[in-house]
This record gives structure tokens, C-alpha cells and sequence, in this order.
């Protein structure tokens, strides 16, 4: 079995521990900042950490790709013009944007590449 991409093993582990039956794990990535934990990625869905709610309260959210309106990649405006020179990634969920920023431009990268594949799939 290939090692699934993950930052932190007890994020990996309660990912893996809520996936349904055949359900396959491509990734998950710590996130910084406030808000968002983590970010886990499997075949069928995306799971949130979102750490916003009042009380020190958590949630683990799942969203089906087909929730998801749109995703961006998040920079500053430069001067260079490296597009993909950024860490962050916003996912828009039909009213709500969740931004995560990750520990490095590759991880967000591939955050980004695996939706926009999941979502424009035909």
C-alpha cells in the first residue's frame, strides 16, 4: 500500500477513520492559520477541519465535489506574476468560501489540481 500524503498522522488517522466502504484517500495537508485544521481529499469527497466555531468547538465536514462551485488559487498581486507562487486556496461552496493556506505552494498545488479534476470531471 503507497503512503497516502499527509502532514500530520493524527489528521491522517481521523480521515481514514470516517471513510466509507471502498472509499480511496488521495491526501491530507495541514492548514495554518485561523480557520481551516485540515484538508483531506478522497474520491469521492472533500473533508474539512474547520476550527471557527465559538466555544473552542471543531468540525469535521464532508463536501461531495459536486457541492463545490468553484476553486481558486489565492495570491498577492506580484510583480513577477507567479500565479501559482501562493500556498492558499479558496473553495467556494455555494455561499460560503473556505480559505486554506498550507505549509508549502506544492501541497496547494496539488489541493487545487485534484479538484478542479474531481469537479470538472465529465
Amino acid at each position: 500500500m503507497t503512503e497516502v500524503p499527509h502532514d500530520k498522522r493524527d489528521q491522517l488517522q481521523k480521515v481514514t477513520s470516517g471513510l466509507l466502504d471502498g472509499e480511496e484517500l488521495y491526501a491530507v495537508y495541514d492548514c495554518t492559520g485561523a480557520g481551516t485544521g485540515f484538508v483531506g481529499l478522497t474520491d469521492r469527497r472533500l473533508v474539512l477541519q474547520d476550527n471557527s466555531f465559538v466555544g473552542a468547538k471543531v468540525a469535521v465536514t464532508s463536501v461531495p465535489y459536486s457541492q463545490i462551485k468553484s476553486v481558486s488559487m489565492v495570491s498577492n498581486k506580484s510583480w513577477t506574476g507567479g500565479f501559482f507562487s501562493t500556498a492558499t486556496v479558496a473553495i467556494n461552496l455555494g455561499g460560503t468560501i473556505h480559505e486554506a493556506e498550507f505549509r508549502g505552494v506544492a501541497k496547494a498545488q496539488h489541493v487545487h489540481n485534484l479538484i478542479v479534476w474531481k469537479i470538472t470531471a465529465p
